[in-house]
């Protein structure tokens, strides 16, 4: 298994490309104590799936399929580790192709790695239905983290 600490981050002048629970700025706010800037953007051949049992979704591989999502720009090395180790194992982080307006360049994003359902995750179902406790367990999770590297 990877340390996710001693893995080889992007540089923080990288844009992130997110897709699911990312998008929120809420659930920034949360993880980093900061929505930082955010552009409209999307990635083609790839669709964000519905994962099994979860409030998230996952990146994958899709022919025809584009993924609507948001470029973040402006993140510091300490934003790359606190998303990075709010991340689960089964993503790996890697750079992709990259649209925003008439722009076409590269972002690191996440990809998942196992099992998904056949159907798209939904960012408008999940603001109405799940965002608020998700917004909870983001906090919850930040205020775990922060006691955790207090006593390391």
């Amino acid at each position: 298994m990877i340390d996710r600490w001693a893995r080889k981050l992007p540089f923080a002048s990288d844009p992130l490309f997110v897709y699911g629970t990312l998008r929120f700025g809420e659930v920034l706010a949360e993880l980093i104590g900061r929505v930082p800037e955010m552009e409209s953007a999307r990635v083609p051949g790839r669709r964000a799936a519905a994962l099994p049992g979860r409030a998230y979704p996952g990146l994958i591989a899709a022919g025809g399929g584009v993924t609507e999502g948001f470029l973040l720009t402006g993140l510091t090395a300490d934003d790359w580790r606190v998303l990075d180790a709010f991340e689960d194992d089964e993503y790996d982080l890697v750079p992709v192709s990259v649209t925003v307006g008439e722009r076409v360049g590269y972002a690191w994003t996440y990809l998942w790695t196992v099992e998904v359902e056949e159907r798209d995750w939904s960012a408008s179902t999940f603001a109405v239905e799940q965002l608020p406790s998700y917004v909870g367990k983001c906090a919850a999770w930040r205020r775990d983290l922060i006691l955790l590297s207090e006593t390391v």
